[in-house]
């Protein structure tokens, strides 16, 4: 496991050229390797296995059967394929795994070689997000030093929160290119958020912090937007859901944790001190990740791949699908697709949108509200400064309630019919979405209308942990139904689209929370009716989770950008109904067997291909 971290890290990648392939070199490069006959241009007859390890993209249905090549002609598929291996009519071999069980697909890794690489993506995330609030607990000594008022005080994080939203909208697309990967991305965007901490910590006035603090979320952005696509990169299906609910713990965490460590800080030293931490923090983030965090973006494996095979067997017309998506698009055409595409899904999917307008309020209300426990902690109960940033570990609390109820019930509601061969929509998430949806309000309530001097500091502590445990069923519900949606190959810009849209909105919210907080307090409750107003907006969201619930599917079937499987998904009551006369018609090497992978999970697309084809 640690060897394969290190080969495809950026240090290792960098020690591969470097030594001219002599270290940290792959399987295609070692004594004894002999090269297939697919690779070799040689007539190739699929074996049994071959036939079962079938793994083509479905695409729309006025595309099944062409793709484009560089000069606009169309790749005709032969009927000479197995599962990673297309033959073109110009002689072009597409590249892929070597079967199912290809140890070198992410997806095949071991179970803890899995969960270990969703823990570094998931620390990646905390330790970045933590940045957004980590100073807001200096607020106080920042209107001192720089003689402004509590708004442009909190104006940096406002900003910080709007650079991780445009950031996402540049560098999500690059991680998409099978030139880049995500790693690089990762690093290099990771060692400059760590420097940007160095001249946040000096900067003499609050322009220069302001600026600072922009420029880093920028560069924060990548391990904020994609560490979920990262996660589903190593996930099979049935599992990807509890997968990407372990990432998501880091990052709903780390605005958490941020103030408690922020308060710390504050009081032991001054505000500029938490960005001496965060210095500290992301710069040994980003050195332990330059030795360890592997690539697990699937076209830039594989474009590597077809790098050495061409290198080996000398044969130029070994390329990968990416590759030839790519051939013939000049600098402009990639322009273009880097800046337009996540503009374009998030204006033009109406499913995006409608997901990015609920999450983007979710986010809104969370940040707004965070505005709410100074007041509440610090001037009704009289905290001191450190116990008032304990009081965010209720939400951590309610998160990790939340996250295990969650796993719990999608393991027995998604994971284990998709292992029985049962096909679960992308809806299904949806009444976990209503449920969370009906939390998040119970917990505002609660809050506000607790936190009198009068009455104990747990009241508002444990609606804090219920609010996180509707926000965290929200995000997770519809990140998944996001993920289920889409093809994997444009996820990083569905989730940067996303990202753009809550932390546009999400930046702007703090800036009045203290105004609605004071505006519309009482004499015992000070944030009772400001809560309320939350409240009550979080209980009129409930309409969108129930609209996925009775037109997604039509939604999801007009999209340009849908998952494969999608296309196909009308035929499934047929295919259920004929499954028994089918599987009989079909030869031995097609039968059923092509519907599982080598770790025996269902995969819908294949046996659809697979009666449509016997059906021909």
């Amino acid at each position: 496991m640690w060897y394969t971290f290190v080969r495809d890290s950026f240090f290792g990648r960098i020690v591969y050229h470097v030594s001219k392939h002599k270290y940290f070199n792959y399987p295609e490069e070692q004594p004894g390797y002999q090269i297939p006959d697919k690779y070799l241009g040689k007539e190739y007859e699929p074996t049994k296995h071959d036939l079962v390890d079938r793994n083509e993209k479905a695409a729309d249905d006025d595309t099944a059967a062409n793709s484009s090549t560089s000069d606009g002609e169309k790749v005709e598929q032969s009927d000479e394929i197995n599962g990673d291996w297309k033959k073109t009519p110009e002689g072009i071999i597409i590249v892929g795994w070597e079967g199912d069980d290809d140890p070198e697909n992410p997806r095949n890794w071991p179970t803890l070689q899995k969960g270990v690489f969703t823990f570094f993506i998931a620390f990646l995330t905390m330790s970045v997000y933590m940045a957004s609030a980590i100073y807001t607990p200096g607020v106080d000594e920042i209107m001192e030093d720089f003689h402004v008022g509590v708004v442009v005080a909190t104006l940096p994080l406002t900003l910080f929160v709007l650079g991780y939203g445009i950031g996402p909208m540049v560098l999500s697309p690059l991680q998409e290119n099978p030139y880049y990967g995500r790693t690089s991305i990762y690093i290099i965007t990771l060692f400059l958020f760590f420097i940007m901490q160095i001249p946040c910590a000096l900067v003499k006035n609050i322009a220069g912090l302001c600026i600072c603090r922009f420029i880093a979320g920028f560069f924060a952005s990548p391990a904020l937007a994609t560490g979920g696509a990262s996660a589903s990169d190593c996930m099979t299906l049935p599992y990807l859901p509890v997968g990407i609910a372990m990432w998501s713990i880091g990052s709903v965490g780390g605005p958490s944790i941020g103030p408690l460590i922020g308060s710390a800080l504050v009081v032991a030293g001054r505000w500029r001190w938490t960005f001496w931490f965060m210095c500290i923090l992301s710069g040994a983030t980003c050195f332990f990740f330059f030795f360890l965090l592997p690539e697990s973006f699937e076209p830039t494996l594989l474009h590597r791949k077809a790098e050495r095979l061409r290198a080996l067997t000398g044969n130029p017309n070994l390329k990968t699908e990416g590759e030839l998506q790519r051939e013939g698009m000049t600098f402009k055409e990639e322009l273009i697709e880097v800046l337009w595409r996540p503009v374009e899904i998030t204006m033009l999917e109406p499913m995006v949108l409608a997901c990015n307008i609920y999450i983007s309020l979710v986010y809104a209300i969370m940040y707004l509200w965070f505005e709410a426990f100074p007041i509440v902690f610090l001037e009704v109960f009289e905290f001191a400064l450190v116990p008032m940033g304990c009081a965010y570990l209720s939400i951590i609390v309610g998160v990790l309630i939340s996250a295990a109820a969650y796993s719990i019930i999608i393991y027995i509601q998604y994971t284990k019919p998709m292992l029985k061969g049962n096909y679960v929509p992308p809806e299904s998430f949806m009444p976990l979405a209503i449920v969370g949806s009906l939390f998040m309000p119970v917990g505002i309530f609660i809050f506000g209308w607790t936190a009198a001097k009068d009455l104990h500091w747990i009241g508002p502590m444990i609606g804090a942990a219920t609010f996180s445990v509707g926000s965290f069923l929200i995000f997770q519900t519809l990140f998944n139904y996001l993920g289920f949606s889409f093809d994997p190959k444009y996820l990083a810009s569905v989730y940067a689209s996303n990202d753009f849209a809550r932390s546009y909105i999400a930046g702007v919210f703090p800036l009045f929370g203290r105004p609605l907080f004071n505006n519309l307090k009482t004499h015992r409750f000070r944030v009772g009716w400001g809560s309320s107003v939350l409240g009550f907006i979080c209980l009129l969201m409930i309409l969108i989770p129930v609209t996925f619930i009775l037109a997604g599917p039509k939604i999801r079937s007009r999209s340009k950008y849908k998952a494969p499987c999608v296309v196909a998904i009308a035929a499934w009551p047929r295919a259920k109904k004929d499954a028994a006369q089918l599987e009989t018609k079909i030869e031995a090497p097609k039968a059923v067997p092509q519907t599982q992978s080598a770790e025996g999970d269902f995969d819908l697309e294949k046996w659809l291909q697979s009666l449509d084809k016997e059906e021909k």
